[in-house]
């Protein structure tokens, strides 16, 4: 190679541009601080800086920014360190072990380099570049020096940055390090023992597939969309793909995954309580708007179960994502007592064609042409409510309400806790069936027919939860007979409409703690 096919710019420990070639002679030497050899190279090059440096240009690459402030303090050089801590020229030289010397002679054409350290090859260079430049040798103690000693692999070819190199060299859009397995490893059984899954086969994440994920969204593949807890891992466009594609996603799904990460990453909804607490909380996942149809999401029969390719693989690859970057593993983070199955997944649409209200994302403050996802922690469901006798509107806003009496305990009440309430078709032609019935009035209708005076929520020999004997005893008869609703605020309580048109079967996600000691419901746009 000549000197115009290895050209750079790097910036030296002033901050000044170094451009190669520079029309000299050149010594160029490629260093990384924790090399013994390159430390016992780095006096050898001080001194042909100092004899050369006037007829050639005599540069130190460190592969390191850190490290070359500590070789420069600990060998008192002289010499331009540049800073290579990119590692891109370092892949575009070629070589494999540093320290690796290359001298570049007036005519340009680079000399094979020298890699580790050889005394006689050294020398022998030193030789070859006086009667080059017609200059006196380096005053060197030849014979103190050791007679060989190995070099060290180059940082560039380090598994986890050479992967990423090569395809930014490449103009490729994938970074992450690609992992090689034997030809004899089954790969199915490679990602299971790797604790890539999540108990259930992944698709493998082949650069190809990847690729066709990424074409599901315009962002850059390198963008940060978060910072995934427990491990506080940076979440780029392209991980979240990779895990995507482990999930079976198809590359359209990409946006409504890029959304749901940002919503359970935010610190409103404190996605490592989620995953710690030992009630087995899980995100469930809602889907609003147009982006709901483009993508084939089950919103009618079965919405809540399995069958359908974008609820099930949108909401498992957020699960991937928070285990496979954010570590949160069972045995690990992951203190679920008994966990549960919304732990795999949980994502469905809300059918807002076949509901009288506004959807779920319009009431967050969207515009209806918005799609939206929207993030619930919950520690159970769904929990089916079944009324096929009521048909009055008061009686069955009643039933729903006592199948949310549930939430936690029915003996618990006035709870700060959001539950997710999924009234079904035939429900909602009965709430309607004599007027309107406004979301506000089926919530306030919940809460009066939950109301319990205190007394009953006071510990006792049928079940020692609830209000204490203690605390009790504080309180006067008016006080222990005044009612209390099941849920703190009516805010708490959130209605979607989704299920198949026959069947009279609504059904409750039940959530975890809300608010700074628990988790809040959050709302993301999605990037369509």
């Amino acid at each position: 190679m000549n000197a115009t096919s290895l050209a750079f710019s790097l910036r030296d420990m002033t901050g000044e541009a170094r451009t190669f070639p520079t029309g000299r002679p050149s010594l160029i030497c490629f260093v990384k601080e924790d090399c013994n050899t390159c430390n016992l190279a780095a006096p050898v090059l001080e001194a042909f800086h100092r004899v050369w440096g006037d007829l050639a240009d005599v540069w130190m690459l460190g592969q390191s920014a850190d490290g070359n402030a500590i070789l420069k303090d600990r060998h008192g050089l002289t010499l331009p360190i540049l800073d290579d801590s990119a590692l891109r020229t370092s892949l575009a030289w070629g070589f494999d072990i540093v320290p690796a010397v290359y001298w570049i002679g007036a005519d340009g054409a680079s000399r094979a380099p020298l890699e580790g350290f050889v005394r006689q090859e050294w020398e022998a260079l030193a030789q070859q570049i006086a009667e080059e430049l017609k200059a006196p040798g380096a005053p060197l103690a030849w014979a103190d020096l050791p007679d060989w000693r190995p070099g060290c692999g180059s940082k560039h070819l380090d598994p986890d940055i050479h992967e990423r190199l090569l395809a930014e060299a490449q103009g490729s859009p994938i970074r992450a390090r690609r992992i090689e397995i034997a030809s004899a490893d089954d790969i199915d059984e490679f990602m299971f023992d790797q604790g890539f899954s999540d108990g259930l086969p992944v698709v493998p994440p082949t650069p190809e597939r990847v690729l066709r994920m990424l074409s599901g969204t315009t962002r850059d593949p390198q963008d940060i969309v978060a910072v995934v807890p427990p491990n506080m891992a940076p979440a780029t466009v392209e991980k979240i793909a990779i895990n995507a594609v482990m999930a079976g996603c198809r590359p359209e799904y990409l946006p409504v995954v890029i959304a749901a990460v940002e919503a359970v990453c935010t610190d409103e909804f404190n996605m490592h309580g989620v995953t710690a607490t030992t009630m087995g909380a899980s995100p469930v996942l809602v889907v609003s708007g147009p982006i709901r149809h483009r993508i084939g999401m089950n919103m009618k029969l079965a919405a809540l179960g399995n069958g359908n390719r974008a609820n099930a693989t949108i909401g498992r690859a957020l699960r991937l994502v928070v285990r496979n970057l954010g570590g949160a593993r069972p045995g690990g983070v992951d203190r679920s007592t008994l966990s549960s199955p919304m732990k795999f997944t949980m994502c469905f649409a809300e059918w807002e064609e076949g509901s009288p209200w506004d959807p779920l994302h319009v009431e967050r403050g969207f515009q209806r042409d918005d799609s939206v996802v929207t993030a619930f922690a919950m520690t159970s469901g769904p929990v089916q409510i079944v009324d096929q006798e009521s048909r009055k509107p008061d009686q069955i806003a009643g039933t729903l309400g006592l199948g949310l009496e549930g939430v936690f305990l029915s003996k618990i009440h006035h709870m700060p806790v959001d539950a997710l309430l999924v009234v079904c078709p035939e429900h909602v032609r009965t709430l309607m069936s004599e007027g309107e019935y406004s979301k506000a009035r089926l919530r306030e209708r919940i809460q009066a027919v939950t109301s319990r005076p205190l007394r009953e929520m006071v510990s006792n020999d049928i079940s020692g939860a609830g209000i204490s004997l203690a605390s009790a005893a504080k309180m006067t008869e008016a006080q222990l007979a005044a009612p209390a609703p099941k849920f703190a605020n009516d805010k708490f309580i959130h209605i979607v409409v989704a299920g198949s048109d026959a069947g009279k079967f609504s059904a409750a996600f039940h959530g975890w703690v809300t608010g700074a000691a628990g988790s809040a419901v959050v709302s993301r746009k999605i990037d369509c």
